[in-house]
């Protein structure tokens, strides 16, 4: 079924999806190929549908951005069918409330100086374009849809799927 979302409603399918599946393929330098891709954890989406991560200062990624804020972020999640593809502009921050709001343990695996770290930064990314695929059923229900359509021989709902536009 194909379902364009707009403004709250697509707000909340990009804070959906990203908390659920977390990890995306965040790329830049996209006038460049092939352009440069590195997996990045989604720290927060907030009510505007910016979406936030912390990164190091002197990461090649926010050079990158430094040059070009054009970023193209790929959420894949295949086990339950889920996938989001976002594209959108990103500006880097030092607000140290925002660090703070951000943070997380893990985090310390690369800063050795914790959330004090002065080579912190936060990356904001506004969404511009965004294209969604879910199974809202979950994936059982998708399998058993495909058995069904492969028995049956009649094609099958897989799902919604449609632009996002926040």
């Amino acid at each position: 079924m194909h379902k364009d979302l707009k403004h709250e409603e697509a707000i909340a399918k990009v804070k959906d999806l990203a908390k659920e599946i977390k990890i995306c393929m965040f790329c830049t330098d996209l006038g460049e190929q092939p352009f440069a891709t590195r997996p990045m954890a989604v720290r927060e989406v907030d009510d505007q549908g910016n979406l936030w991560f912390i990164s190091s200062a002197d990461s090649q990624k926010n050079l990158e951005i430094k040059q070009d804020e054009d970023v193209q972020l790929i959420f894949a999640k295949p086990s339950s069918s889920q996938f989001l593809s976002l594209f959108g502009k990103a500006a880097i921050y030092r607000d140290r409330e925002k660090i703070e709001g951000l943070w997380t343990p893990i985090a310390n695996a690369w800063f050795e100086e914790g959330k004090n770290d002065t080579n912190i930064t936060v990356l904001k990314v506004s969404p511009i374009e965004a294209y969604y695929w879910d199974t809202p059923n979950g994936k059982m229900v998708t399998l058993l849809k495909i058995a069904a359509a492969a028995l049956t021989g009649k094609r099958m709902d897989t799902g919604e799927q449609g632009e996002i536009e926040i």
